[in-house]
């Protein structure tokens, strides 16, 4: 299972320095037990996947190359940087609105099949996505997120050619 909790790296291996100074972060009451997400294999909880996962170099225009995309994008909004988090999705998508809680996290399965149309691939990816709503109250959704490059055809940029959140698919909280 890959995790997205307190990860700083981006896309392009750099790390993350500075919050955005238009974020107002809420105090926590001292009164609120740590949150507990549902464990893999437990109801409302990621599939059971033991499958281990590659420790080498990650080739960026793999499946789990997507999977990085994922964890910097959650590791952003963690922090409270939606701005640069949403840079990560495809142009055109419905984002995920993440500013709407207080407190976020993310948990990320392993990657499904990679699949290919038009010049272009995609891989899902199970999460569970965890935290406070602005009221305070726990949440937990889960479900899966689409990722889309374009495959190195003639015409497509840099930019085309790097995975980007293509579509989420969560309950509405």
């Amino acid at each position: 299972m890959l995790g997205a909790c307190s990860q700083q790296a981006t896309q392009n291996g750099s790390v993350a320095v500075e919050p955005e100074t238009n974020v107002v972060v809420a105090n926590t009451p001292a009164t609120e037990a740590p949150l507990n997400p549902p464990a893999p294999g437990e109801p409302g909880g990621l599939p059971d996947d033991r499958t281990p996962v590659s420790e080498g170099p990650i080739d960026p225009k793999s499946a789990q190359g997507a999977g990085q995309v994922l964890q910097t994008y959650f590791a952003l909004a963690e922090q409270g940087k939606f701005t640069e988090a949403n840079k990560l999705w495809s142009d055109g998508a419905t984002k995920l609105d993440l500013a709407q809680y207080r407190e976020v996290h993310a948990n990320i399965g392993g990657p499904g099949d990679m699949e290919g149309a038009a010049g272009s691939s995609f891989v899902d990816y199970p999460v569970q996505l965890y935290g406070r709503t602005k009221d305070g109250k726990e949440f937990n959704l889960r479900g899966t997120m689409t990722l889309r490059r374009v495959n190195d055809v003639p015409g497509s940029t840099e930019e085309q050619r790097k995975w980007h959140i293509f579509k989420a698919a969560l309950p509405a909280q």
